[in-house]
Parts: structure tokens; C-alpha cells; sequence
């Protein structure tokens, strides 16, 4: 088989690139693991900026997002036993919007399959030859059993943290910056009215905790925990007991509980790899970067991603000219790490940390009342979170 672009992974990054190549009258091939039902199943958080919401739209996904999406103008930060909202459409114009994102990749997935894309769902044993040279190749084995050999111009390593795309970039020839946090999120899918009309991110001698929603019926919520911390050490009434205690204050706020159907404990950490090409081979996403997710980038920035790759393998396949594709790392690069950055600062301002000092959680104090009190680093975490302009 041929093809001008192999994308591995059908997550965020793969399925939108393979719509805006479609756009463009440039050819590709989805190879990815899983099957299409685990896809559209595997539950997962998603607050879109308003950025990605009118890309969806523009390229006709956009629809149920709008339709069945909680549009949020601010959030509040909860900290001292009060609440302070940031309000996102006052200072800068943007919302977001919450729509979790496995909802996304069924629109995704539609859109593509009613359009003809080539989607290799459930491949088994995918691996990347060549990818230095002008022809690199995917190989796997097809659902079916067939094995294939995909040739391609290009290939879209989006197969994320775990892929085989990062792992084909030679040690020698990539830099990987890390930093594992000394904490996790605790996480549950409670069945619960709301609690809040917008998502609240609570700072507390405790520890963090955001309490968030995923549906009218259903509520996300986390809290700050150890990272080895074990699920199932915790009933419903300690989890219950912990969140109270982090949003308790002198304004008597209280949480809506009700049964936890789901829980588990996510890992924070922050990781970039430099550089985002090696030869024909261009990363995006969590292939190439991982967000903790008290910014709630990780989507956002795949997607961005995507929309510099597109343009630049347009330039690419209309002149024929390699070095065009030098031009999607370093680009993609300055909005990752600005990513970083206020990732790293939403959470070092909002969590504990095991260790601190009393100066520490002063500090904290101190900054978050800065953040609430001032018109100008409200704008800061407004633009932020509402997601800065693609680049060109």
C-alpha cells in the first residue's frame, strides 16, 4: 500500500490532522490498536478552548458540542474558605466549553468514516522502518490478519506517550525533558447533581481538589493524593469526607453527593520531546508532549499541534521541498511550552506540596490573591486557560 501520510493513532491528533489533510485534497491512513468501540468508550475529561470548539466547527464536527457542550465563561478559585471567580468572557472575550473527549473522537471517527477515510482500526504488532529515509514505512497486521506494508511521503507519529512513534526517534537524536510530580489526582464519576455552575479549583491546607461535571447527572471531581495512592482503600464515605473537607469554608459551600460509579488515581507528570521531527517522522500530541492536567491542555495542545502540521505538509507536497517540514517543530514548540509553563504554574499555585514549609503554603496564599484581586493576572489565567491563537 501508499499513501502520502501514514498517521499512527486515532486519538485527538491523528483524527483531526486526517480531516484537515482530507481538506486540503492530501491523502492518508489511520493505523491504530484499538477498535473502535474502546475508543469511543474509553471515558475521559475534555474542556475545549474556544479555539478548538471553532475548529471542530469549521470542519464539521462541531455540531454536538454546541448542542449537548456546557459552555463556561470563568471558573473559581477557591481558596481562604471563599470563592473567586475568574471571569473568562469579561476579561478576554473567550469561553470554554466541557465536552468529554471520547465524545470528540466519535464525532471524529463519524465525520471520517461518512467521508471514505482509510481507518485501520484494531492493527495488531505496528511498527516504523525507514523513517529517515524519503519513503518510511508502517507495518502491521490488519484486523483481518493481513499483514501490510504501508509506504508513505510522511509519517504523523500520534500514537501518544506509550506509541511506537517516540520510541522510533534514536535516544542520540532526541531530548527528553521530565518531571514527575510527588503527587496524583484521585479521581471519581459520582452520580450527583452539580455542585457548581462552572468548575471550581480549591486550594486547601489538604491539599488541592476541582470539582467538576461531567453531565447534569454525573459529576468529575478529583482530589489532590499520593501518587502510589490505592482506589480501593477508599470508601465512598472517606471520599466524600476528603472533597468536603477541601471546599469547606466560612461561605458553606457544599458538595451534591451521591453514588461513585468510577474511580482511580492519575498521575502527574510533565514531559517534551525536542525535537518533534527526525527525518519523514513528525510528532504531535502526547507522542510528543504530556501536560498535567490542572491546565486542561492536553487535548487543546494535540490539536494545535495538527493545524501547524497540516499547513506545513501543504507546503510540503506542493513544493517538494524537505526542508518545509523543518518548519513544523520549531513552530509547534513555542506554544508547547508556553502549555508547559502554565500547566507547571497551575499547579504548583494550587497544590501542596508533601514537603513544603509553612512559607510555602503562605506563598501560595499570597499568589492566589494576586491572581483574584488584580484585573491583569486575572487576564493572564483567562487567556491561558481560554487558549492563545494558532500560529501560522
Amino acid at each position: 500500500m501508499r499513501t502520502r501520510v501514514g498517521i499512527v493513532g486515532a486519538g485527538p491528533a491523528g483524527l483531526v490532522l486526517s480531516l484537515l489533510l482530507a481538506e486540503r485534497g492530501i491523502d492518508s491512513v489511520v493505523v491504530e490498536t484499538r477498535d473502535r468501540a474502546e475508543i469511543e468508550r474509553t471515558m475521559r475529561a475534555g474542556v475545549l478552548e474556544q479555539g478548538t470548539v471553532e475548529l471542530l466547527t469549521g470542519l464539521g464536527v462541531g455540531a454536538r458540542v454546541h448542542a449537548e457542550g456546557a459552555r463556561h465563561e470563568g471558573i473559581e478559585l477557591r481558596f481562604g474558605g471563599r470563592g473567586h471567580r475568574i471571569d473568562f468572557t469579561g476579561l478576554t472575550g473567550r469561553a470554554v466549553w466541557l465536552y468529554p473527549q471520547h465524545e470528540v473522537l466519535k464525532d471524529l471517527i463519524a465525520a471520517l468514516v461518512g467521508a471514505g477515510a482509510d481507518l485501520r482500526f484494531g492493527a495488531r504488532d505496528v511498527a516504523l522502518r525507514e523513517v529517515a529515509s524519503d519513503e518510511p514505512v508502517i507495518s502491521f497486521t490488519d484486523a483481518d490478519g493481513t499483514p501490510v506494508e504501508l509506504r508513505c511521503e510522511v509519517v504523523a507519529g500520534c500514537d501518544g506517550s506509550s506509541g511506537v512513534s517516540r520510541r522510533a526517534v534514536p535516544d542520540g537524536r532526541r531530548t527528553d525533558y521530565f518531571r514527575a510530580y510527588p503527587f496524583g489526582w484521585f479521581g471519581i464519576l459520582a452520580e450527583a447533581p452539580r455542585s457548581s455552575p462552572e468548575l471550581v479549583y480549591a486550594h486547601s491546607e489538604r491539599g488541592f481538589a476541582l470539582i467538576s461535571t461531567r453531565t447534569p447527572d454525573v459529576q468529575r471531581m478529583y482530589f489532590q493524593c499520593a501518587p502510589d495512592e490505592r482506589p480501593e482503600d477508599w470508601g465512598d464515605d472517606r471520599i466524600w469526607s476528603e472533597l468536603g473537607a477541601r471546599v469547606a469554608g466560612e461561605d458553606g459551600f457544599t458538595l451534591n453527593e451521591g453514588r461513585i460509579v468510577d474511580r482511580g488515581v492519575i498521575p502527574m507528570r510533565s514531559y517534551v520531546c525536542e525535537p518533534m521531527r527526525h527525518g519523514r517522522l513528525l510528532l504531535a500530541g502526547d507522542a510528543a508532549h504530556v501536560v498535567p492536567p490542572t491546565g486542561a491542555k492536553g487535548l487543546n495542545l494535540a490539536v494545535a499541534d495538527v493545524v501547524v502540521l497540516a499547513r506545513v505538509l501543504e507546503r510540503f507536497f506542493a513544493t517538494g521541498d524537505a526542508d518545509a517540514l523543518e518548519d513544523y517543530g520549531p513552530t509547534a514548540a513555542r506554544r508547547v511550552w508556553r502549555a508547559q509553563h502554565f500547566s507547571w504554574w497551575m499547579t504548583s499555585m494550587l497544590h501542596r506540596d508533601p514537603v513544603g514549609s509553612p512559607f510555602d503554603l503562605r506563598r501560595q496564599l499570597g499568589e492566589l490573591e494576586l491572581v483574584a484581586g488584580s484585573t491583569a493576572a486575572a487576564t493572564h489565567l483567562a487567556e491561558s486557560y481560554t487558549g492563545w491563537p494558532v500560529e501560522p
